[in-house]
């Protein structure tokens, strides 16, 4: 079954908490789950950790728990010290029936420093993926026996970011490691996010539906803008935006013709003083809902 959510950092970033500092976490739930109709948000630093009154909290706007990012840190410690430390994760994932579990290799990422180019991220030899693979894959495989599938987030300013990492790390890596598809961050990292996801259809178990802008992404390739401050001056939108780059109607007709069972979620970070959450996020979510109908994905 086909579901459409959202994620609070269209509200309030997780990066760079005073974007959208101001925001009141009841109107971030109000708007997205009673005002534009969503069936779920994926997790934020707003939301309480304690997994019970996470499901209560977001239940009570009509909200499901989709999942949300772990960091892992694969590249400087064991597979046996990451399942150890995903266990408070782990436990709010299960409790809410969440059904994946959003990895990205964090150890020496730079999206979260506004001091650091975007366009200097770290970068693995191919024997360095290998071996990354070879241990996400085992990580995945534990995850797999607690019932969630572990969903690799290709990101900007991280190890996995080029179609060529995209590619590497779905070949360095087995059945249990599927692949979150994100068609914003697969166009920003040089890739054809049409060609990306047919290539890899048959691993996607999560979309996120990122538009780009891509005067403000190609700006940021040529002056070296850091990641943070890409999305300060626009690099992200919603679905349908006019000044967006992507189409997704050829994505979803992708996913209808695989038989896609999952979720499609609007993670779009901007400045909520520049665009108004609650306009651009029900943009996006008209459009999507228009498309999916419109390619089968959903019924007419």
């Amino acid at each position: 079954m086909i579901r459409f959510g959202t994620n609070p950092i269209a509200w309030a970033n997780d990066d760079d908490r005073s974007i959208g500092a101001d925001i009141p976490t009841e109107r971030i739930l109000h708007e997205a789950g009673e005002l534009i109709g969503f069936d779920g948000i994926e997790n934020g630093h707003r939301w309480p950790e304690d997994p019970k009154a996470l499901g209560s909290l977001l239940g009570r706007y009509g909200l499901s728990f989709i999942s949300g990012w772990y960091s892992t840190e694969l590249l400087a410690r064991s597979v046996e010290e990451e399942i150890a430390a995903v266990q408070p994760h782990l436990r709010k994932l299960k409790h809410n029936g969440c059904k994946v579990c959003i990895v990205c290799e964090t150890s020496n990422a730079i999206h979260g420093d506004a001091s650091r180019p975007v366009n200097d991220r770290p970068r693995l030899s191919a024997e360095e993926m290998t071996a990354f693979g070879d241990k996400l894959e085992s990580f995945a495989v534990y995850l797999a026996g607690e019932g969630i599938a572990l969903v690799y987030h290709h990101h900007m300013g991280t190890i996995v970011e080029s179609p060529e990492e995209i590619d590497a790390l779905m070949a360095a890596t087995g059945p249990a490691t599927q692949l979150l598809f994100d068609a914003g961050h697969c166009r920003f990292g040089g890739g054809d996010p049409l060609a990306v996801l047919t290539r890899h259809i048959g691993r996607v178990r999560h979309f996120h539906a990122k538009n780009i802008r891509p005067d403000i992404i190609a700006r940021a390739r040529q002056e070296g803008l850091s990641f943070l401050q890409a999305v300060l001056a626009g690099a992200f939108t919603v679905p349908g935006d006019q000044e967006g780059g992507l189409d997704f109607k050829p994505l979803l007709k992708v996913l209808a013709d695989n038989h896609y069972d999952g979720w499609i979620v609007i993670e779009a970070e901007q400045d909520p003083k520049r665009y108004n959450p609650l306009l651009y996020q029900t943009l996006g979510l008209a459009t999507l809902k228009r498309q999916a109908r419109e390619t089968g994905l959903i019924p007419a």
